[in-house]
């Protein structure tokens, strides 16, 4: 799991490093992804609708697993697929130093969620459930859910909707490219409301290390 997320190609006696990415180059990779994922590397949340998730601010190793892993069927989604399997590996690094060193744009989703909503939210983010078995988001995605190194990504700010969505893919098994199930065996012990209540108010937080 270590290798993959480090980006290490196994080759015969050997791993080979990924490449080191270069922003500026990354900035032309990613102007084929500026219309679902903006020119800010926003991301777009439509309510009640489908959610495209913010790039900018995200960490580069992470970024680059994740189009491998669409690249390898490992995670798999119709409409980043075909993007994926256009980049080779120094564009992935590129594109994925770009979006590491723009700054973190703020979440959309949940303004109207109510106090109660809110509050559980805010309980299964920072501390979990333990009479439900559910381990705090915080004690992965570090201090502020602002993520922790290469493995888990920052989801403090991150749109409800594609957090909602990405939990209830874990949830469902139709999305797995974790190591040990980590994710998917948090997500089948939580509720609906449950899965929505956390979204919505880590959309509300600062994505920006303090």
């Amino acid at each position: 799991m270590i290798l993959a997320v480090l980006g290490l190609v196994a080759q015969p006696g050997f791993a080979q490093p990924a490449p080191e990415g270069n922003a500026e180059r990354g900035a032309e990779v990613a102007a084929q992804c500026t219309a679902c994922h903006q020119a800010d590397g926003s991301g777009k949340h439509i309510e009640d609708g489908e959610s495209w998730p913010r790039l900018a601010g995200m960490n580069a190793a992470y970024l680059a697993k994740q189009l491998h892993d669409f690249q390898e069927g490992t995670r798999q989604n119709a409409a980043m697929a075909p993007f994926a399997n256009m980049l080779d590996d120094q564009q992935i690094a590129d594109v994925a130093a770009y979006y590491s060193q723009m700054e973190a744009t703020t979440g959309q989703g949940g303004a109207d969620a109510d106090k109660a909503t809110l509050e559980r939210g805010q309980k299964l983010a920072e501390r979990g459930d333990w009479s439900e078995y559910i381990v705090g988001c915080a004690s992965c995605h570090g201090p502020g859910n602002r993520g922790a190194g290469d493995v888990a990504p920052g989801i403090a700010g991150q749109h409800a909707g594609y957090i909602e969505a990405q939990l209830q893919a874990w949830k469902a098994g139709s999305r797995n490219n974790d190591p040990q199930d980590l994710m998917g065996s948090i997500a089948r012990r939580m509720s609906d409301d449950d899965i929505h209540a956390v979204a919505v108010w880590l959309a509300n937080q600062n994505a920006a290390t303090e």
